[in-house]
């Protein structure tokens, strides 16, 4: 899939994944209450198995944002975050309105995201709760299969 990227005054929006700035993703991730625990290697693996959106301020990464997808009928939007010092600037809107736009996405038939505080942002873009939940199940931090 070729880069995409959006620009916006001092801001740009990338799926280069040469671009992503790691540490700062790292350092981020490891204080979110939904990466608790997640070790640096596994930050690692999930960027390379997804589609990431790097945010930047200059050549300064403030954000993030990515897709577990197959590009054909699903996604998972996960780790999406705004540097605290960015917040209020209306980027995490645009950040969300690029994922949700990119060419390679359009057409899914389902996304899934969870989130614990920020139901009323994702509102703005089309995402409700579950209709039916009891159709959905989970294996949550399921122990190692012998």
């Amino acid at each position: 899939m070729p880069p995409y990227e959006l620009h916006r005054g001092e801001f740009a929006i990338s799926t280069e994944k040469v671009r992503l700035q790691r540490e700062a993703i790292v350092a981020f991730l490891s204080q979110a209450y939904w990466a608790q625990g997640r070790t640096r290697d596994v930050i690692e693996r999930s960027i390379e198995h997804s589609l990431c959106f790097g945010l930047y301020a200059g050549g300064r990464q403030i954000g993030f944002a990515r897709v577990v997808t197959d590009c054909a009928t699903f996604g998972y939007l996960c780790d999406v975050f705004i540097d605290e010092s960015y917040r209020g600037r209306g980027l995490g809107k645009w950040l969300l309105s690029a994922v949700m736009g990119h060419p390679g996405l359009q057409g899914l038939r389902r996304w899934m995201l969870a989130t614990r505080d920020a139901h009323e942002l994702y509102r703005q873009f089309g995402w409700t709760d579950l209709k039916d939940p009891g159709r959905w199940m989970e294996i949550h931090d399921a122990p190692p299969v012998p």
